[in-house]
């Protein structure tokens, strides 16, 4: 076992945990929205998870980062809050906030993680930008709402890990970017009865269809 200090509370975690993973089995609640810790990979999309870890010269992504011996992090200073409230900022102005209609409400990650950074949930000072359409339908099984999703790539994650392979992607860049299947959306093949994106989702972004089996 691995022991460091994160705001100077002794923990422990196994040799290779990332210190996101480790912090979070301790109790120490580190933002975050893309953390799968099953996941074969890392995305670090969400840009929420920063810490300062002595040594380093600038605040780190704590999902990126793997325990070390003696390591020391701090989670709650200056630089790491205002990093973490404009990263939410920024996921909010392209958020279409409708909490009251949305089937993520008072479950919704945004909404947990904007209550610990005491952020409002309306994007000031950001203009906000929505897309279009606001549903997609395409899917023979799931419904995608592209102004909840947060980008994190957790649907992408699962389904990967589900199948072997994604069945799922992000397309399209920057502002535009979106999840898709590319096509393979009335493929008989695939989906069948599984629902991991949907369970995967913090935001409620993707939605078994009604009347669908998932």
């Amino acid at each position: 076992m691995i022991e460091l200090k994160v705001d100077d509370k002794a923990i422990q975690a196994p040799e290779g945990t990332s210190l996101l993973g480790a912090c979070l089995a301790n109790g120490i609640y580190i933002p975050n929205l893309c953390f799968i810790e099953s996941a074969d990979q890392v995305s670090a999309s969400c840009r929420l998870c920063f810490v300062e870890v002595d040594g380093r010269d600038r605040p780190v992504t704590a999902c990126t980062e793997v325990v070390r011996e003696g390591m020391r992090v701090r989670t709650d200073t200056e630089a790491v809050r205002r990093l973490q409230r404009t990263a939410l900022r920024l996921l909010l102005s392209v958020h279409h906030i409708d909490c009251r209609n949305c089937p993520a409400n008072k479950q919704c990650e945004l909404q947990k993680i904007a209550r610990f950074l005491k952020v409002g949930l309306k994007a000031k000072p950001y203009e906000t930008a929505l897309k279009q359409p606001e549903v997609d339908k395409s899917h023979a099984h799931i419904d995608y709402f592209p102004n909840r999703c947060v980008l994190c790539g957790r649907c992408i994650a699962v389904c990967r890990n589900q199948n072997d392979q994604p069945f799922l992607a992000f397309a399209k860049r920057g502002f535009d970017t979106i999840i898709s299947s590319f096509g393979r959306e009335t493929d008989p093949d695939i989906c069948g009865d599984c629902q991991a994106c949907v369970d995967a989702c913090p935001v409620a972004a993707i939605m078994a269809k009604p009347g669908s089996d998932l």
